[in-house]
């Protein structure tokens, strides 16, 4: 016979599609944040969000504050919730956590790493030399976090995943599509090849320096980017 606290606490059926329904909308929100659909700034208004998602406002509302709590959302008191935006500081932040756990994933893959492992890296370098080549920012960009996304699951780190995956979609609402040149994405691309290479000599202190350095430099070519930029902005009033 369950006791008055074994029934309490357990969840009924519509506590649990609820939960499941709100989960499937956070996810949709999400996507609609990270394509760009939903812009930075934009406030994630409820009665046009359920109507588009055809959902009750609830499971909208709960998706808010689960995006909220992953950094993708911003609630303010009183007005709600709104599409947070990375400036150059906070991308600056997530360039230094990614340094640190791209790196630490290599130094965990490379004693275990497999001949299957290089492979795969390399077919992906292979497809980003084609993208560079091309100019072709958007798909080196996908290819990009697919290489890193790669490393990271092969360490078979499941903490280090969840961190990854937080980093990186953050990292996401900081649009760079278009700023950074052809020499740039080779200089990446050579920079791919070298952390593989290390990773092949099953080095685990060289692979962790090399892809430190790696993001390091990544960070350096942004802030260039976005430097060159600003300079060839007219100023206010032009």
């Amino acid at each position: 016979m369950k006791s008055s606290i074994d029934i309490a606490v357990a969840p009924t059926i519509n506590q649990l599609l609820t939960h499941s329904l709100s989960g499937v909308v956070q996810q949709e929100i999400e996507r609609m944040i990270l394509s760009g659909e939903l812009p930075a700034g934009e406030r994630l208004n409820e009665s046009v969000l359920s109507r588009k998602l055809s959902v009750s406002r609830g499971p909208i509302r709960e998706a808010c504050r689960a995006l909220a709590e992953s950094g993708l959302v911003k609630l303010v008191p009183n007005l709600g919730a709104f599409v947070k935006g990375l400036d150059r500081a906070d991308a600056m932040e997530v360039y230094d956590m990614r340094a640190g756990v791209t790196a630490l994933a290599a130094s965990l893959l490379a004693p275990i790493v497999t001949p299957s492992h290089i492979r795969g890296l390399q077919r992906i370098i292979d497809k980003m030399e084609r993208a560079a080549e091309a100019s072709d920012f958007a798909v080196f960009n996908l290819l990009n976090l697919e290489f890193h996304e790669f490393i990271i699951e092969a360490a078979n780190n499941s903490r280090l995943v969840k961190i990854y995956d937080q980093l990186v979609k953050e990292f996401r609402l900081f649009r760079m599509h278009g700023l950074v040149q052809q020499s740039a994405l080779m200089d990446s691309n050579r920079e791919h090849r070298t952390i593989v290479a290390t990773l092949e000599e099953r080095d685990s202190r060289k692979s962790y320096d090399v892809s430190f350095e790696h993001v390091a430099k990544g960070k350096q070519r942004m802030m260039l980017a976005l430097d060159t930029l600003d300079k060839e902005q007219p100023p206010p009033g032009d």
